[in-house]
């Protein structure tokens, strides 16, 4: 048998059976960096960029949060969870990076850790794909999941 808990005994696939678990408060936070360059980011005014298809950072927190909600959608073995709250941050590092944070938080018998991963490359995707226009230069550089807590083990790469 394998130590993969999304594998059965034969080694199928399978759905990890979390009914035994304890409900407990659980809270995950990714992290995206993202090049710009300096052409794209020249164009931001009071850290916004207006396009034809709207304001980019706001638009790009609405997707990420659109995405954390459908996250069992998408990935196979992912519960559907009922959301507590969702948080994506877009800021402005330098001339030429911008840095992305999902935060997701649930009362619940499974982890959050997939929803923010999957919220912060959606909202840097969005980025992108509203910038395209003026430069395709863009570069999703790093993913990682920075913090979490309430399961098993807790992570803090802040």
């Amino acid at each position: 048998m394998s130590n993969f808990t999304h594998l059965s005994n034969s080694d199928q696939p399978k759905m990890v059976d979390v009914g035994e678990k304890k409900i407990t408060k659980r809270e995950a936070t990714a992290k995206a960096t993202m090049f710009l360059g300096k052409e794209i980011i020249s164009l931001f005014e009071n850290k916004e960029l207006k396009t034809k298809k709207g304001p980019v950072f706001q638009t790009a927190i609405i997707a990420g949060i659109q995405a954390v909600k459908k996250t069992s959608d998408l990935i196979p073995m992912c519960h559907p969870l009922l959301i507590h709250g969702v948080d994506v941050t877009i800021n402005i590092v330098d001339s030429e990076h911008i840095e992305l944070f999902c935060t997701v938080k649930i009362e619940g018998k499974t982890g959050v850790e997939m929803e923010a991963l999957t919220g912060v490359n959606i909202a840097a995707l969005t980025v992108y794909d509203m910038c395209k226009s003026v430069s395709q230069d863009m570069c999703i550089k790093e993913v990682l999941l920075v913090k979490k807590s309430g399961g098993k083990s807790d992570i803090n790469k802040k």
